[in-house]
């Protein structure tokens, strides 16, 4: 059974920073790459960042020099620095690892940035 477990969520000021981490435990196979969604109160579920296997970034636009994307390969884990947080980045975050046939999804964790 894969699990994908998302850390670092919290209560932060407009203007502060949070790191979230996943990490991913269990079997699985073709393995392509990890990322970040959001989803906020209303809205549809949004991509925030993407790396892959071999390192290539995605950021969506409203992010970009904002957020930064890392990972460890050999351990599955991926790690999301968020900076300048804005009230509007405010949403559960999710943790998605894609592999060959299947995608799989961490519980997410609340982000709540303040004005």
């Amino acid at each position: 059974q894969v699990q994908l477990v998302e850390s670092g969520g919290g209560l932060v000021q407009a203007g502060g920073s949070l790191s979230l981490s996943c990490v991913a435990s269990g079997i699985f196979f073709g393995f392509k790459g990890m990322a970040w969604y959001r989803q906020a109160p209303g809205k549809q579920r949004e991509l925030v960042a993407e790396i892959t296997s071999g390192g290539r970034t995605n950021y969506a636009d409203s992010v970009k020099g904002r957020f930064t994307i890392s990972r460890d390969n050999a351990k599955y884990t991926v790690h999301l620095q968020m900076d300048s947080l804005k009230p509007d980045d405010t949403a559960v975050y999710y943790c998605n690892m894609e592999c060959e046939y299947t995608d799989y999804w961490g519980q997410g964790t609340q982000v709540t940035v303040s004005s």
